[in-house]
């Protein structure tokens, strides 16, 4: 049976071998893809955790949990010690006040200074703001989480069971404007099935963290709802690779894909506020080494 990460290797090796070279927005440069699709099956509660190189997936689900606070700024990530948004409010200060401190000493007075924080850690309105408190027209705030829960619970063959992030009159606002940015649901013999849209995607560093992202959300719907977990569907726009990543992604490239490890969710939160860390279980994982490259601002 061929293994479900090659799904992910194939597109990359796709990309290195016909991916337009285009300038991007950082100026590092990429070569691109333009539509991406992909299918995991999480029915016997294996998780798209790539073996290929290590996945820091406790990072991954730290990141999602965030977003469902709501919060927009860095410092409860880094109080969690997650630092995969720092480069950005970092970046702002740099610019804006030319001390060229470093990311350590940054983030100190991030988590250290709360003053400090709320100036300098803020990143507008990204995700949990658009998931949690979208705000309408007439001022009040719409809670799209809420909204998809009671659905599922409710109304679970509904078409219209989706959030997204895109808010045209904010995006401007935005540190990073969103990339996974639409989540549609469907329920089917009691299993829950999500496909996850991005408009853009960081094949070697961004996917790996959004398909674990993306399958911790989908574990705690279904939870929520009384569901059993389905397909997780992945499929993105402008699918890209760093010109500064290729080596990387052809070590990645040599490697043979390991079982993926399984997921499960240790206890059920009296609702999606409720979860931690600590209730989120991975076994099994035996992934090759770590490969490491840098963040494009």
């Amino acid at each position: 049976m061929r293994h479900p990460e090659q799904q992910y290797l194939d597109l990359m090796q796709d990309i290195i071998d016909g991916g337009d070279r285009r300038v991007d927005r950082t100026g590092v440069g990429t070569l691109s893809l333009f539509g991406a699709m992909a299918r995991f099956s999480l029915r016997d509660r294996a998780v798209p955790i790539l073996t290929t190189k290590r996945v820091y997936w406790k990072t991954a689900v730290k990141e999602m949990l965030w977003f469902l606070t709501g919060g927009t700024n860095i410092q409860p990530l880094l109080k969690e010690n997650v630092r995969i948004w720092t480069d950005w409010p970092l970046d702002k200060y740099r610019k804006a006040t030319g001390e060229q401190i470093s990311q350590e000493a940054f983030e100190q007075r991030v988590v250290e200074d709360d003053a400090f924080a709320r100036k300098w850690g803020e990143l507008g309105p990204v995700y949990g703001k658009q998931w949690r408190r979208w705000l309408g027209p007439d001022g009040r705030e719409h809670d799209q989480i809420a909204a998809v829960i009671e659905a599922l619970r409710h109304n679970p063959a509904s078409r219209r069971i989706l959030f997204h992030a895109w808010n045209v009159a904010e995006v401007g606002e935005m540190a990073l404007p969103p990339c996974h940015m639409v989540y549609q649901f469907h329920v089917a013999d009691g299993r829950l099935s999500c496909l996850m849209f991005q408009r853009s995607v960081d094949i070697l560093l961004g996917a790996p963290f959004n398909f674990v992202g993306a399958a911790a959300l989908q574990m705690m719907l279904a939870q929520q709802a009384g569901l059993e977990l389905g397909d997780l569907v992945w499929m993105g726009g402008d699918v890209h690779l760093y010109l500064n990543h290729l080596d990387q992604a052809r070590e990645q490239l040599s490697r043979e894909p390991r079982p993926w490890p399984t997921m499960r969710l240790v206890r059920k939160p009296d609702g999606i506020d409720g979860y931690r860390i600590g209730d989120f279980e991975v076994t099994g994982y035996a992934p090759h080494a770590a490969i490491h490259a840098d963040v494009a601002v």
